[in-house]
């Protein structure tokens, strides 16, 4: 029988942070000019008058401090409120694959392996850069790797999902080596006008090295024990831009082109199925919830990530137990449990039982048990 471990992990922060009183400065600014702007309108009750945003109503809301991005100026700017990102030609590296490979570069390294030796790529992440050429195939020329490559979206679960795909490549023998890499430009689909979720993203890259156990030489080793994913349809989260927009003739700058959710009903729905997910996944394994010594899950709410612990463990989990990262992160879709990862694991021993899970979109869920070796 093969066994797949996890032999390196790499993660790529961009430069440019910003935290939530900056970020409510420039959304509060834009709110007193739409307001002023409308202020006829408002006195004869046509229309509502725009809320203004806090750090208090963040924290609150999320357990979000801060986030990285890759362009602050253009976010904070109340009359773009987007980041600025320059076009590329198409003779240069995209700004997806620059990301990629530097954290690609920090995993192989970590996991003490050449780029040539690895025999798939997979970028996973909510949005790619383009259609095509996939984004995964010039990662693979960057880095000079073998094989093949390939994107794969799956919302915020994209890198669980990868995750399962690479271990099956290699435990079925197709493959020796694989990396999975998730370049997350959240804050380019974000909706920095919304009171209820300009506050939600950050970027971030993160990349795993998967191999077959028998080759591997690492220092630290993560044996995958199982993998589990689920998906269920719904519109509770949304985004609705794609190559059909302009042939529909819908507006491309409707708000639902961007980043829509019912956070409520999210959070109703999600969190119940997660927990069972987990539950279920453990039990498959002849393990409990108080066999984890760690849960990296999914950073997008730390009020979910909190009830999602507590009905697998049994009990309000302790910062190690259930690692937060969002506080200075943000939410990174796919990233964010594998950044938990990347940033808390060294101190576990041999033998330590743990489980990265993402959730999202889809609704998708991904459940990765791992043991360290």
């Amino acid at each position: 029988m093969t066994h797949v471990v996890i032999t390196g992990t790499g993660l790529y922060t961009p430069e440019h942070a910003i935290d939530n009183a900056a970020l409510v400065a420039a959304f509060n600014a834009w709110v007193d000019s739409e307001n002023e702007q409308h202020a006829g309108a408002i006195a004869r009750g046509e229309r509502e008058p725009l809320a203004h945003s806090s750090s208090e109503f963040i924290e609150k809301a999320s357990g979000i401090k801060s986030r990285y991005v890759l362009d602050a100026a253009g976010i904070l700017d109340p009359q773009r409120m987007r980041p600025k990102l320059p076009q590329r030609g198409n003779d240069e590296p995209s700004i997806q694959c620059e990301m990629a490979t530097a954290a690609a570069q920090q995993a192989l390294a970590t996991a003490k392996v050449d780029a040539a030796d690895i025999e798939l790529v997979i970028v996973a992440c909510s949005n790619l850069e383009r259609a095509y050429p996939a984004v995964a195939v010039e990662v693979q020329q960057a880095l000079g790797t073998s094989g093949y490559g390939f994107d794969m979206n799956v919302a915020c679960s994209s890198a669980t999902f990868a995750l399962e795909t690479a271990a099956n490549a290699i435990a079925s023998g197709s493959v020796k080596r694989a990396l999975v890499v998730n370049p997350e430009i959240c804050s380019a689909h974000l909706n920095f006008r919304d009171r209820d979720s300009h506050f939600i993203f950050g970027d971030a890259c993160t990349a795993v090295v998967l191999e077959n156990s028998v080759i591997a030489v690492a220092d630290e080793q993560f044996e995958i024990l199982g993998t589990r994913l689920v998906t269920q349809f719904s519109n509770a989260i949304r985004n609705n831009a794609g190559f059909l927009n302009r042939v529909t003739d819908s507006d491309p700058l409707a708000l639902d082109k961007l980043f829509v959710q019912e956070g409520r009903r999210v959070f109703r729905e999600v969190c119940p199925m997660v927990a069972k997910l987990i539950t279920d996944h453990l039990a498959s394994l002849e393990l409990v919830g108080g066999d984890l010594k760690r849960m990296w899950l999914h950073q997008a709410n730390r009020h979910m990530n909190d009830l999602i612990a507590r009905k697998v463990l049994g009990y309000d989990p302790s910062e190690t137990q259930a690692p937060i990262i969002l506080d200075r992160y943000a939410n990174t879709s796919s990233a964010g449990s594998i950044i938990a990862f990347h940033l808390h694991r060294e101190e576990l021993v041999e033998g330590d039982i743990g489980v990265i899970c993402s959730f999202g979109a889809g609704y998708s869920a991904g459940s990765v048990v791992i043991r360290r070796l």
